[in-house]
């Protein structure tokens, strides 16, 4: 009997503490929803495209600069296979299970390449991040794991020239 109980109340327990996380969650999500607002939509018009898709793991968005804040605001943050390209109007990037996620090539301020992002710590350079700017002025980094890393000088490299400020001085 006294067997029976511990397990009943580890039971209760456990399920309570999977009920606290998720009541954490939702709060989470409540306190960064101003700060998030509306995702940019899909145009119907994408552009070139630039550089070939690449498959991969999509890990999260995060609020820049911190690696580890998790976005909690409706599905970004959750894990999920993805496919990332790039065109000439912006980055558009396909998750399986999820709602795709445009980047207007005026809001990215950067792409490289990270150790970690969203609590997932890889190899060095195991991770392409996005650092884009929302409508709502808040800057994320959206964080990719590709298939294959060999194309991520071309997706860093892309990123320098399309970022880049032209000035005078330039001439």
């Amino acid at each position: 009997m006294e067997r029976t109980l511990w397990v009943v109340g580890l039971l209760a327990f456990f399920i309570v503490c999977l009920w606290l996380m998720y009541r954490a969650w939702q709060k989470k999500a409540t306190r960064q929803q101003a700060r998030i607002g509306e995702l940019p939509t899909v145009p119907a018009e994408l552009g070139a495209q630039l550089l070939e898709p690449t498959t991969g793991m999509y890990l999260g968005s995060t609020i820049a600069p911190s690696w580890q804040d998790r976005i909690a605001v409706g599905d970004l943050g959750f894990r999920a296979s993805a496919e990332l390209t790039r065109f000439e109007r912006g980055i558009l990037l396909e998750r399986d299970g999820a709602t795709a996620i445009w980047i207007p090539q005026g809001s990215v301020t950067a792409v490289r390449t990270e150790r970690g992002h969203a609590g997932k710590v890889m190899t060095e350079n195991g991770v392409l991040v996005i650092r884009w700017t929302l409508p709502t002025g808040t800057e994320i980094d959206t964080g990719f794991r590709g298939d294959d890393k060999t194309v991520y000088p071309a997706w860093t490299a892309g990123a320098a020239d399309s970022t880049r400020v032209t000035t005078g001085d330039d001439e």
